[in-house]
């Protein structure tokens, strides 16, 4: 018998000082049985430093044609791209050929710095490509956070964020490798 996802309800407003975006929305995520939390909340993280109306969470793990979050024109073309995790160099051209802005979301403390090393070179051919790391400590304290329904408020002004739910809050200050 095969895990089925279990589901997180997040109420999240955002407020970006730096592009002036306020939104409030709701967020209905499945966690596949193989994404752990700390990803979870990295896929509403990185929801929250690009918020967007249109920016939309896909089928991420169970699809592997699509990215987990993108903005999609009227004419359905891909105008932003956001994939999580060491994408292969398949995957970064194809990121980079089908959307016309592609942000690859990194992490983990071991395996991304020997990653960055491998795909530097490869990555900054392509303008349109930026890559941003989350350490595994914020990783820790976005996964402390985790309830099945969520109230989370991110503020982000200069490239920093700042993250509550309810008592608790952690500060989010990504190190943006590739811009």
């Amino acid at each position: 018998m095969a895990l089925k996802a279990t589901i997180y309800k997040a109420q999240f407003n955002v407020a970006d000082l730096d592009r002036h975006v306020y939104i409030d929305k709701s967020h209905t995520l499945a966690c596949h049985p193989s994404e752990t939390l700390q990803r979870l909340m990295l896929r509403l993280i990185a929801w929250g430093f690009y918020a967007d109306e249109d920016l939309q969470f896909t089928k991420g793990l169970c699809d592997v044609d699509e990215p987990d979050l993108w903005i999609k024109s009227l004419s359905d073309e891909i105008e932003l791209w956001i994939d999580l995790g060491l994408p292969d160099e398949k995957r970064i051209k194809k990121a980079a050929h089908k959307s016309k802005k592609a942000v690859l979301v990194v992490y983990g403390d071991n395996a991304a710095p020997v990653w960055w090393k491998q795909n530097q070179a490869k990555l900054s051919q392509f303008g349109n490509i930026s890559v941003v790391f989350f350490n595994d400590q914020t990783l820790s304290e976005l996964e402390a956070l985790v309830e099945r329904t969520m109230q989370l408020q991110l503020t982000i002004e200069g490239e920093q964020g700042w993250l509550s739910a309810g008592e608790s809050s952690c500060t989010i200050t990504p190190d943006w490798w590739l811009r």
